[in-house]
C-alpha cells in the first residue's frame, strides 16, 4: 500500500549537502502499523515530513520515490501533493498546543480538511453537516462533552485533550495512512495508554495503515506489527517487532533495549533531612468578570512525608496530581501552603526540570548561565574556575562556556541544568520529569550520570516521574499522588510487586501493557473493576 525507495533528505551545511535521511527504502502493507524507532536525530522526524510533503519550502533536498499505491508523490507539484494532504495522508505531532491554531476555535480546526478539500457544500445545509461531521468525530475519539468542546480553544483542554482532537483532525477525512510523531512522549503513562488504545481501535474499525514513530520502546511494543531501528539517518534493522527486540542484531538495537541503570549500595540514613507534616498547598487563580476575584485552587491535600538523608525517594502520579506542585513548595517557588515543611538548613534544594531547552536563557552563553548564582559571592576569575570545574564534573569540558544552548543536544543541556543545580552546593535535587523528553539512550545517559553524582556527592534526592518502570530502577522508596493525595508510600519494589491502592494498580497495569483495571472513583481511589 505504501513504499519508500532509496529516500534522502539533506540540508545546507557550510556550503555542502548534510544528509539527515540517508538512502533509505522500507514498505507498510495495507492495514498494518510500522513502528520507527530511534534517538534525537536518527531522521525519524524528517523521514515522515519529507513524506508528508512539508520540506519543499525549507532550503532542503529531497531525493528518491514515495508511494501510495500507485500514486509517486515526491513528483507531484505543490497543487497536487496538496490534494492528497489530509485526505490521503495525515499526521499527528508530538505536541498539539504547537501544532493546533491557538486562535482557532476547535470545531473550524478539526473541520477544516472538509473544507479544503470540498468534501462539504458551502451552503446552508452543508455548515450544518459540517458541524454534525465534526461533532461525531470529536466524540469517535473519545471527547464525550463534544458540543462544548467544539467552541473552545486549545489552551482550555488538557493535554490529552488536545492530542484526541489532533487525531480527530487528521483522520476526520478517513485516510489511508496515518502518520503519528512521538503522539505519547509529553503525556502521562495513564493518558498515554488512553492515546494508544485509542490509536488501536481507529485502526481496527477504519482499516486505516499507521507508521508510528516513536523513541520508547515500550509503547512501539504495545502499538506495532513491525518496527524499523533508524541510527544516523539509515536504517539499521527492521522486522517483526517481538522479533527484534527480543533478539537485536545491531549494536545500536542492543543498547536501545538495554536495561536502565540501578541505584548503587548506598543506603539512606535514618536521619529525615526533610519533614512534611499535615501540607495543603495552593494556587491562586483569577476569576472571569469584569471586577476579576482571585480563588485559592487546593491542588495538595494534607500530605504527610519524610525524606530521608542519602535517599531517593520517587513521587509518581498523573499529570495533575500535585508532584510538581509538592517540588515548589519544598524549593520555596510556592509559598501559598499551610501545615509544616521543615528541612535542615544545609540541604538548599534545587530544581532540575523536564524541558532543559526551556529553562535555560537562550540569549546567554553557557557560562554566563552557570555563573549567574555564582556572582554576589566570587570573583569572575573564581566563578570562570568553578564553572569549568563543574563541567568537567558533569561529563562535558570547558570548551561549553561560550556556547548556547541551542548549540547543544537534549542531553548535553539537561547535563547543564544539573550542573546549574550543583553549583551552589546543593545537597538535595529535585529532579522534576527531569528525563520524559529525553530519547531512550540519553534518558539512559543521564539517570547513570545523576546515580553517580548521588553516590559522589552524597546527595538526596526527590525523583518525580510518571513513569514506574524508572522509579523502580533507581529510587529507594516510592510515594504515589493521586489528586493531590498521598495514596501509597513504600519501598520501590515491595510497591512494584505488591501495589495496594487501586490507582498504583492502574499506574502498573498500563505501564506494564495490560488493559485498563477500570475508572478510578474520585473520592475513594477504588477501581470501577
Amino acid at each position: 500500500m505504501f513504499q519508500v525507495e532509496h529516500l534522502s533528505v539533506a540540508f545546507p551545511q557550510n556550503g555542502q549537502l548534510h544528509k539527515v535521511v540517508d538512502d533509505i527504502s522500507f514498505s507498510l502493507q495495507k492495514g498494518k502499523i510500522l513502528g520507527v524507532v530511534g534517538e534525537s536525530g536518527s531522521g525519524k522526524s524528517m523521514t515522515a515530513l519529507a513524506i508528508m510533503g512539508l520540506l519543499a519550502e525549507k532550503g532542503c533536498s529531497v531525493s528518491g520515490s514515495v508511494y501510495l499505491e500507485d500514486q509517486e508523490l515526491l513528483s507531484m507539484s505543490p497543487a497536487q501533493y496538496a490534494q492528497i494532504q489530509g485526505r490521503e495522508l495525515a499526521m499527528v505531532f508530538q505536541e498539539p498546543m504547537t501544532s493546533l491554531n491557538p486562535v482557532m476555535r476547535i470545531g473550524r480546526q478539526v473541520g477544516e480538511s472538509l473544507c479544503l478539500h470540498a468534501m462539504i457544500s458551502s451552503d446552508k445545509a452543508g455548515k450544518e453537516e459540517l458541524r454534525q461531521r465534526v461533532l461525531a468525530a470529536l466524540r469517535e475519539v473519545g471527547l464525550a462533552d463534544a458540543e462544548k468542546i467544539y467552541d473552545q480553544y486549545p489552551h482550555e483542554l488538557s493535554g490529552g485533550m488536545r492530542q484526541r482532537v489532533m487525531i480527530a483532525q487528521a483522520m476526520i477525512c478517513h485516510p489511508k495512512l496515518l502518520i503519528a510523531d512521538e503522539p505519547t512522549t509529553a503525556l502521562d503513562v495513564v493518558v498515554q495508554a488512553q492515546i494508544l488504545q485509542l490509536l488501536r481501535r481507529l485502526h481496527a474499525e477504519h482499516g486505516v495503515s499507521i507508521l508510528f514513530i516513536s523513541h520508547d520502546l515500550n509503547v512501539i511494543r504495545k502499538i506495532c506489527d513491525d518496527v524499523l531501528v533508524m541510527y544516523q539517518g539509515k536504517i539499521v534493522e527492521s522486522g517483526a517487532v517481538q522479533t527484534v527486540l527480543r533478539c537485536p542484531q545491531h549494536a545500536y538495537t542492543k543498547t536501545l533495549v538495554a536495561r536502565l541503570p540501578e541505584r548503587g549500595g548506598i543506603q539512606p540514613s535514618q536521619h529525615a533531612v526533610l519533614e512534611i507534616e499535615n501540607l495543603n498547598v495552593f494556587y491562586e487563580e483569577k476569576r472571569k468578570g469584569f471586577w476579576p476575584a482571585k480563588t485559592r485552587r487546593k491542588v495538595i491535600e494534607n500530605l504527610t512525608l519524610s525524606v530521608y538523608e542519602g535517599e531517593i525517594l520517587g513521587i509518581v502520579g498523573e499529570s495533575g496530581c500535585g508532584k510538581s506542585t509538592l517540588a515548589k513548595a519544598i524549593t520555596g517557588l510556592n509559598q501559598e501552603y499551610e501545615g509544616h515543611l521543615r528541612m535542615d538548613a544545609q540541604l538548599h534544594p534545587q530544581m532540575v526540570f523536564q524541558d532543559p531547552f526551556s529553562s535555560l536563557n537562550p540569549a546567554h552563553t553557557i557560562g554566563w548561565i552557570l555563573e549567574e548564582p555564582l556572582r554576589k559571592r566570587y570573583s569572575k576569575k573564581e566563578r570562570y574556575a568553578r564553572v569549568c570545574s563543574m563541567l568537567e564534573d558533569i561529563g562535558l569540558n570547558a570548551s561549553y562556556y561560550h556556547r548556547y544552548p541551542n548549540e547543544l543536544s537534549g542531553g548535553q543541556r539537561q547535563r547543564i541544568s544539573i550542573g546549574a543545580a550543583l553549583l551552589t552546593d546543593s545537597k538535595f535535587l529535585i529532579a522534576d520529569e527531569a528525563v520524559s523528553a529525553l530519547d531512550v539512550t540519553v534518558q539512559s545517559q543521564i539517570l547513570a550520570f545523576l546515580l553517580e553524582l548521588h553516590e559522589k556527592r552524597k546527595l538526596t534526592m526527590l525523583f518525580i516521574s510518571h513513569d514506574l518502570n524508572i522509579v523502580r530502577h533507581i529510587c529507594h522508596r516510592i510515594a504515589v499522588l493521586y489528586q493531590g493525595r498521598l495514596v501509597e508510600l513504600g519501598d520501590a519494589e515491595e510497591v512494584y510487586a505488591n501495589p495496594k491502592h487501586a490507582y498504583t494498580k492502574l499506574l502498573l497495569s498500563v505501564g506494564k501493557g495490560e488493559e485498563s483495571i477500570g475508572a478510578i472513583d474520585s473520592k475513594t481511589g477504588e477501581s470501577s473493576k
